[in-house]
């Protein structure tokens, strides 16, 4: 599953995300701030894991605990050098790693992707209230790492068990809002709207709604927000962290 596709309209360069961290490298060329054309402005890793096969890993089939691992820390030292971010994309019950390792690196912001993937199929289908209480959790201690970020957004996918995909018709922007609205104002409430930012999470989304459904969704979900929170929302806090 990727959720990194580039903006690529014209006139509309994107900032690019490399979509691996090089483990034991020693000032890999790879990872300097002009590669890219200039636009080169983070790492994307997918860490997504569980123990049960009925489960879907991320594609790079990484180990439990990726986040905690020495060697990966080995490549994750490079990037606040470089001033580089990087993006973490796991499931809720890794969260705790993600925030061992912004604690452990301070200077490095971090990006959790996906409100850190809470799961709804496999052993936890129908347990809807007890995911998102574990996950309550681990958000609000991870807000408390002033170095990373969350993205609002790419919870529509099959293994957040909404079941979108499975209807004949897909799902409105009012009925999308009401049915995810938790995730959203927990999540600012912890982080704050400086501090979060709505992400489409386009193609993959595509298999439970529209383009256009989701953002009018997203301003849906914003409309009890000041107009500067909106702007941090929608664009400020993107604009600051990739420097844009």
């Amino acid at each position: 599953m990727r959720s990194d596709v580039q903006d690529r309209r014209p006139g509309r360069p994107s900032a690019r995300r490399r979509d691996r961290v090089r483990e034991r490298h020693r000032g890999d060329e790879r990872l300097r701030p002009a590669a890219g054309g200039g636009r080169f402005r983070g790492i994307r890793l997918g860490a997504a894991w569980d123990p049960d096969p009925s489960i879907p890993n991320h594609r790079t089939e990484p180990p439990e605990h990726l986040f905690l691992r020495d060697d990966f820390r080995a490549g994750f030292a490079q990037l606040a050098p470089r001033h580089l971010t990087f993006e973490a994309w796991c499931y809720h019950r890794q969260i705790p790693d993600v925030t061992a390792l912004a604690r452990a690196y301070p200077g490095t912001t971090i990006i959790l992707n996906h409100f850190g993937g809470p799961l709804g199929i496999g052993p936890y289908a129908g347990k809807e209230k007890d995911v998102y209480a574990e996950w309550r959790r681990s958000i609000s201690e991870l807000a408390t790492c002033p170095n990373v970020v969350a993205k609002l957004g790419g919870i529509n996918m099959e293994i957040n068990g909404f079941g979108w995909h499975e209807r004949r018709r897909p799902p409105g922007s009012q009925e999308l809002a009401d049915a995810t609205r938790h995730y959203y104002e927990f999540t600012i409430e912890k982080f704050g709207a400086d501090r979060c930012m709505f992400e489409s999470n386009f193609p993959v989304d595509k298999a439970s709604c529209s383009y256009t459904v989701l953002w009018n969704s997203f301003k849906r979900l914003a409309s009890g927000c000041t107009a500067a929170e909106k702007a941090r929302l929608f664009h400020d806090t993107a604009a600051g962290v990739y420097r844009l």
